[in-house]
């Protein structure tokens, strides 16, 4: 197998398949295909196998894309502008990453939810309850949002990142809460009243862009009413750090706003 990365803003990647090798993607990531290759949509493993990728935030059915009869080549492309990282993954290495990560992957990759470790983790630090693990050997495809640093943390450090902002990180990698310090920081310093610490050993891929914030600023340029309340229960959201909690809150006052 060989791929090919192009663009800046809005990538895609070309996967060239020789006779034998296949690709598979959760829906709507393919952008185009050649003749020789065929498709072949299935669960990924019963129907036990698809809700557990419908419950972690993918699609229930995968697809495989071949070559038969000769080599052929088949697209894929992200829905939103960021980056495609290829991650060649050894037997037994993994990664973990948010449910939209994901692009596509050697046959080899297994790809499976994983809770988070900390209860307030999953509800406050933006990630929600439940992640991605992808599995080696083979190598992936991660679609990031926006650009993407890497940094990497040594035994006992600590980053606290606004939780959008992470991307991926290796398991080794901890990630738990921290409430903001100082009252003017919580109400006027716009990051929210928690903060994701993630905890080393390991490596982490922030993203520039988060898609909830992308989303947030193009709900204030919707028209109409509804699009001004639903931009305000986001921000109100957002305030509150993300995740499920920020969610939640962010709908229930963006609903109270839109009945008024």
């Amino acid at each position: 197998m060989r791929y090919e990365i192009n663009g800046t803003v809005m990538q895609t990647v070309a996967i060239a398949l020789s006779p034998g090798e296949s690709v598979f993607a959760q829906t709507h990531g393919m952008a185009w295909m050649t003749r020789a290759i065929e498709m072949d949509t299935h669960t990924g493993g019963g129907m036990w196998a698809g809700l557990k990728r419908a419950m972690g935030g993918g699609s229930f059915f995968i697809t495989d894309y071949s070559a038969a009869g000769g080599s052929g080549e088949v697209g894929f492309a992200p829905r939103f502008p960021g980056t495609i990282i290829a991650k060649e993954l050894r037997a037994g290495e993994s990664l973990i990453c948010r449910k939209e990560t994901f692009l596509c992957a050697e046959r080899g990759v297994s790809l499976e939810i994983v809770l988070q470790q900390r209860l307030g983790a999953g509800f406050f630090a933006g990630e929600g309850f439940i992640l991605q693990k992808v599995s080696g050997p083979g190598t992936v495809f991660l679609d990031l949002s926006g650009e993407v640093i890497e940094k990497t943390l040594a035994p006992g450090e600590t980053l606290r990142v606004h939780a959008g902002h992470i991307g991926m990180q290796e398991p080794s990698v901890s990630t738990d809460i921290q409430m903001v310090r100082g009252f003017r920081n919580m109400i006027f310093g716009g990051e929210g009243l928690f903060l994701a610490t993630l905890t080393g050993p390991g490596k982490v891929w922030l993203q520039s862009m988060p898609v909830m914030n992308l989303a947030e600023e193009i709900a204030r340029y919707l028209p109409g009413e509804k699009a001004v309340d639903a931009g305000a229960g986001a921000g109100i959201g957002r305030m509150v750090g993300g995740g499920a909690a920020g969610a939640a809150l962010g709908g229930i006052l963006g609903g109270i706003l839109g009945s008024e």
